[in-house]
């Protein structure tokens, strides 16, 4: 069964979307690594390994489907900060974004009864609850730690033991 063209499209449109959270989250990781917290730069820079990772496994499945990849314009990303839970809630903001995203994908592939990448889309759909979790007890323990020097100097050290596991996928 051929991907349809309109799931097809939006599958593309999606790794254009996974490849500018990579871009969007270089930025946070230089913000992070400009203020000295380099294991809050650390998570970011894990970030923009998986949402590479993602893109991948969404181009593979296009190519493994006989689906042209395109690959479109990377937006330039339009963040500033003025402190560090400014990239904190900009990521959350972002992994919803990306979570809609996903599930307007995953509409579309039901609409067309194409239960193959539904099932794709069922990882990815896993993948954001984890994606907002982290994102949202990151805010959580910015709030309740980050304004004490120690708190904050203890958070930057716990996210620095954090490192990149390539995803695997259940097909």
């Amino acid at each position: 069964m051929a991907i349809n063209t309109t799931l097809g499209d939006a599958l593309n449109e999606q790794i254009n979307k996974e490849i500018y959270s990579a871009y969007l989250y270089l930025t946070f990781a230089d913000y992070y690594e400009d203020r000295g917290l380099k294991g809050f730069a650390n998570w970011y820079m894990i970030q923009v390994e998986e949402e590479l990772s993602h893109a991948k496994i969404l181009r593979r499945y296009l190519l493994d489907n006989d689906y042209q990849v395109k690959m479109l314009a990377i937006a330039q990303p339009d963040k500033t900060f003025n402190n560090d839970m400014d990239p904190l809630q900009a990521a959350l903001e972002h992994e919803q974004y990306v979570t809609a995203s996903i599930n307007d994908c995953y509409a579309i592939a039901n609409e067309q009864h194409d239960f193959r990448t539904m099932q794709l889309l069922d990882w990815f759909v896993k993948e954001q609850g984890e994606e907002e979790t982290n994102a949202s007890d990151m805010i959580k323990n910015m709030e309740l730690f980050g304004g004490d020097p120690k708190g904050l100097f203890e958070l930057d050290r716990e996210y620095q033991t954090r490192v990149f596991t390539a995803p695997t996928m259940p097909m």
